[in-house]
């Protein structure tokens, strides 16, 4: 094959030109990838499922009369809807008890992949409260690239921020500008009337979201299947992404268990025709094997028609390890600033 029709790893690296944002949508599925056995002291990460049985709520609702094995979130929003402000507060205890005691294992796992794959320009964008995602940003910061930008959709058990100055933080942390101790925003549980403007932290992350579906290249949803109760979320990023019709050479990935068929029927609304992947693991992912240069191996692919090799990332090596095989990005990421 002429290399005229075909684009090496080492040109893909070499090449800095896509400046539009490729947006990461995580749910409660991703973390579960994330630490499939368990967090580092092996505690399970929960999807909506197993979440009564995983944080231990069972006996708690069999006390309250409440069949333990419904849907938490029918449970919740009932519970919430009835104003039965005592239960709802002491669920709340648990949960958030239960999420601040989570920590990633030593070893990298998928959210150290995924935060070290993308520039500033991009955004990872999470439901989950579980602190995961946030560790691996700081520990990965020792890489010495620049990390995307994250947003806390439904806020976050270790993030805090400053209302005065508007600055985010780790929540145990001070304002840099003021040095008040951080606030820690609300969790935002599973009631359907979800009201994403009346927190300021909340309403903040969400105008981030938007931004970045107003303007990306690619959206990736990993392990979220979009909810029956998340409605108001998927109207607010559905607006944002705007008519399908209207992004006829923008792509759609979803990294999830769900059918193809499951994915078309709960997405449709972000599906241009066949501009979509679905892949079964992140190491399948368009993110996985093009770090870093998603952008631009969409370029040389769709728009350029040029064939692409794979640039998987080395999924055994150890953090110092990892991040040097990350230095080969810095230079040409530098010389283009993008």
């Amino acid at each position: 094959m002429s290399s005229e029709f075909e684009i090496t790893v080492e040109q893909e690296i070499a090449s800095v030109r896509m400046g539009k944002p490729h947006v990461v949508v995580l749910g409660a599925g991703a973390s579960r990838a994330t630490c499939p056995t368990g967090d580092r002291n092996g505690k399970t990460l929960p999807l909506m499922a197993d979440f009564t049985e995983i944080l231990g709520l069972k006996a708690l609702l069999r006390e309250w009369g409440i069949d333990p094995d419904r849907n938490f979130e029918e449970v919740f929003s009932e519970l919430y809807a009835r104003g039965e402000t005592e239960k709802v507060v002491r669920v709340q205890s648990v949960t958030n008890e239960y999420f601040e005691s989570l920590a990633l294992p030593d070893t990298p796992t998928i959210y150290d992949h995924l935060v070290l794959s993308f520039r500033r320009k991009d955004l990872i964008a999470t439901f989950n409260w579980d602190p995961l995602l946030l560790q691996a940003y700081l520990r990965n910061q020792k890489a010495g690239l620049p990390l995307p930008m994250l947003a806390f959709l439904h806020g976050n058990v270790m993030v805090g921020y400053c209302p005065s100055d508007r600055i985010v933080g780790v929540a145990t942390g001070r304002c840099s500008k003021c040095g008040q101790r951080y606030t820690k925003p609300p969790l935002l549980y599973p009631i359907k009337q979800k009201d994403y403007a009346a927190d300021m932290f909340i309403a903040n992350e969400w105008k981030q979201l938007k931004r970045g579906f107003q303007n990306a290249f690619m959206i990736t949803i990993f392990g979220y299947s979009g909810p029956k109760t998340d409605q108001e979320a998927i109207a607010a990023m559905s607006g944002a992404w705007g008519g399908k019709s209207g992004r006829a050479m923008e792509q759609t990935a979803f990294i999830t268990i769900q059918t193809e068929e499951e994915v078309n029927n709960n997405w449709e609304a972000f599906i241009h025709t066949h501009h979509y992947e679905v892949h079964a693991d992140f190491y399948s992912s368009w993110i996985a094997n093009h770090p870093r240069r998603t952008g631009e191996a969409y370029i040389h692919q769709y728009l350029d028609a040029k064939f692409i090799n794979n640039n998987p990332i080395p999924k055994h090596l150890e953090l110092p390890a990892l991040h040097e095989w990350f230095q080969r990005f810095k230079g040409p990421e530098e010389a283009a600033q993008i």
